[in-house]
């Protein structure tokens, strides 16, 4: 129970973001002529909040529906790296655990167990999991109940609010504390510059990539590190 309690303590700090994140979602997906059980069918299935704006957007444009899919898949393969990085610390758990650790695995519950586990590594598996479920109730229940005041209020949120804004602060929370090493910064970098320079490629490919290149080079940093340490 105490690290339940401490998950959600230390979640609450992301409501800031992610609650105008929901709202966006909300509204875009109102505006773009789902209804409310379609709004939270959508948010409750997917739960995956750049996903569904990507797909939101790509059937606003009448994409068709293979597109749809494969770009949502692609937008969503990081949480592929976030459940293998999570298997040291959860892979011990039973399988109907690890499948609601699946389904609560956002950005935010991830970037927040993560560090909690490196920092303690001597915690027991229930500990992690109390932990990781403390970040999910709040976090999760944020997205969920923000998503349904959007679709619901939407309309009398005034345009002079800027909730887009949510987005690329949210990501930005993320990241920074994580950027502790060299090979952590090399790898944002390579990030940032790739996806940057593959902008114009169809939604999902660009980030898939440069996701890819990020790991290589900060392997490769790492490594490099390694043996110049050894050497030394």
């Amino acid at each position: 129970m105490q690290s339940l309690r401490h998950g959600a303590l230390q979640s609450l700090p992301f409501l800031l973001v992610i609650a105008p994140f929901g709202l966006l979602f909300g509204v875009v997906a109102t505006a773009a002529g789902f209804d409310l059980a379609e709004t939270m069918g959508f948010t409750i299935l997917v739960f995956a909040g750049a996903s569904q704006f990507t797909a939101v957007q790509l059937m606003t444009d009448q994409a068709p529906v293979w597109l749809v899919i494969l770009s949502s898949l692609a937008v969503n393969l990081r949480m592929a790296m976030y459940s293998a990085s999570m298997v040291p610390w959860l892979g011990t758990a039973s399988q109907p655990t690890r499948a609601a650790i699946a389904y609560a695995l956002i950005d935010q519950t991830y970037v927040l167990s993560i560090d909690y586990y490196q920092n303690a590594p001597r915690l027991s598996l229930p500990q992690r999991l109390g932990y990781f479920a403390g970040t999910s109730l709040v976090m999760c229940g944020a997205w969920v109940s923000c998503s349904l005041a959007g679709a619901v209020f939407g309309r009398a949120i005034p345009d002079s609010i800027p909730l887009d804004f949510a987005v690329p602060i949210t990501f930005l929370a993320m990241i920074a504390p994580a950027l502790r090493t060299p090979a952590h910064v090399a790898a944002a970098s390579v990030a940032v510059i790739v996806s940057l320079l593959l902008v114009g490629l169809p939604a999902g490919v660009g980030p898939m990539i440069a996701a890819l290149l990020a790991m290589l080079t900060g392997a490769g940093v790492e490594t490099m590190m390694i043996r110049r340490r050894d050497s030394a």
